[in-house]
């Protein structure tokens, strides 16, 4: 699994090096925001059910999509959320490149669900965290930026 760690590392042996000093800063500045990440994961954890279900909701309350397909986008949402959590406590993308990017599109495609109802919801997801009420505003960052990478990936 990919983190900030595992990143300098690998690259280092494939460079055929040892991590230089700015390699070691980078690893330096990932820890430096673990409170950040921990204070995200443990507000997304406590309220993971409740975002999936404002954002399904938000998406589904307008009437654009198949309905019969919101069960299922609720529960895809859900398990990107998970990963992003995941992520937030790795220090990483690794969770949602290896679990949820990679294959996710295929089975979003196969099963016929609306690729642009995920986007409209991470977005939403991403536009309604609330600094100071949601978290401060380093997990705010933090979490934000895992949506963004999120909705670039499945864009």
């Amino acid at each position: 699994m990919k983190s900030a760690v595992t990143t300098v590392v690998t690259s280092a042996d494939a460079a055929g090096r040892f991590p230089t000093v700015s390699d070691i800063e980078a690893v330096k500045g990932s820890f430096d925001r673990a409170p950040a990440r921990m204070e995200a994961a443990e507000k997304l954890a406590a309220g993971l059910d409740q975002v999936t279900a404002d954002a399904v909701n938000a998406v589904y309350g307008k009437g654009v999509y198949d309905q019969a397909k919101k069960d299922k986008c609720a529960r895809d949402i859900n398990h990107y959320l998970r990963l992003i959590n995941y992520c937030l406590v790795a220090g990483g993308t690794g969770p949602l490149d290896e679990w949820g990017i990679a294959g996710m599109r295929e089975v979003i495609r196969a099963q016929q669900l609306p690729t642009a109802a995920y986007l409209e919801a991470f977005t939403h997801i991403r536009d309604r965290v609330c600094v100071p009420r949601d978290m401060s505003q380093q997990a705010a960052a933090e979490f934000k930026g895992l949506l963004d990478y999120l909705i670039n990936a499945l864009s």
